[in-house]
């Protein structure tokens, strides 16, 4: 098991992936955001879907959802019928406009990528790809999972002058270990 300065070291390296995620960003077409960016590839990827599947696999509340199909379908990326299934509910789609703005998106960050990475090795960059992937698995589904609170330590009674006293001691992931 690693230990705990390779774990503040690797907390520390995560945080830089945001430099990475800022220069990805400045990449983009100026009417095409990051959310929106992300709109596309998730559509992409797994192709048409529910206004409320696409708020789940996005992490985010169904009204900043909306907000963005709203900007995709001004621009002519999206379209939004009703659900055959269930008139209320909206199935979006990505227009032939917007498979094109998917891969203008896609031209755009490989070659960024490659750019940056010119010195590694096919080898390296499997690697990451791999360790990446990894990493992402041993968190599973984040969109889910509850929030948990620091490890306390068992409850401890003391007598002082005739009175019991019961404590718990909250101890942050560090001190757990």
């Amino acid at each position: 098991m690693a230990r705990q300065a390779q774990y503040e070291e690797l907390v520390r390296q995560l945080s830089a992936v945001g430099a990475v995620k800022r220069d990805l960003g400045r990449i983009l077409p100026p009417d095409c955001s990051a959310g929106s960016a992300g709109v596309l590839t998730l559509l992409g990827r797994h192709g048409d879907m529910r206004m409320s599947n696409l708020s789940e696999l996005l992490a985010v509340d169904m009204s900043v959802t909306s907000r963005h199909a709203a900007h995709l379908a001004e621009r002519g990326w999206l379209e939004r019928s009703p659900d055959p299934a269930d008139k209320r509910s909206r199935i979006l789609r990505l227009t032939p406009e917007g498979h094109a703005m998917l891969a203008e998106l896609s031209r755009r960050t490989t070659e960024l990528l490659a750019e940056r990475l010119s010195d590694w090795s096919d080898d390296e960059v499997g690697q990451l790809i791999r360790l990446m992937t990894r990493l992402r698995a041993s968190f599973g589904d984040c969109r889910t999972a509850p929030h948990r609170p620091p490890p306390t330590t068992p409850t401890v009674s003391t007598e002082t002058a005739g009175t019991t006293e019961t404590t718990e001691t909250t101890r942050t992931p560090a001190q757990a270990r």
